[in-house]
């Protein structure tokens, strides 16, 4: 991943930096890794994420049709 850093403006660069390791979620994973995870409760937190984002998909969907 690279920040370019235009006229010697560290701070900006360093904004983009952390907005883009936001987006591909390194500070999450950072969190998950910290502690030890049994499996059974990462298959069940993996199983709920899938959830959330099939109702959130479902609920854009439906708002582009205009049901919301």
């Amino acid at each position: 991943m690279q920040v370019s850093v235009r006229d010697n403006n560290v701070d900006q660069a360093l904004r983009a930096l952390k907005k883009k390791l936001q987006r591909e979620g390194v500070f999450r994973e950072m969190k998950l890794r910290q502690q030890f995870e049994k499996p059974s409760e990462k298959k069940a937190r993996q199983k709920a994420e899938a959830i959330r984002r099939q109702r959130k998909l479902a609920r854009k969907k439906a708002q582009r049709e205009g049901l919301l």
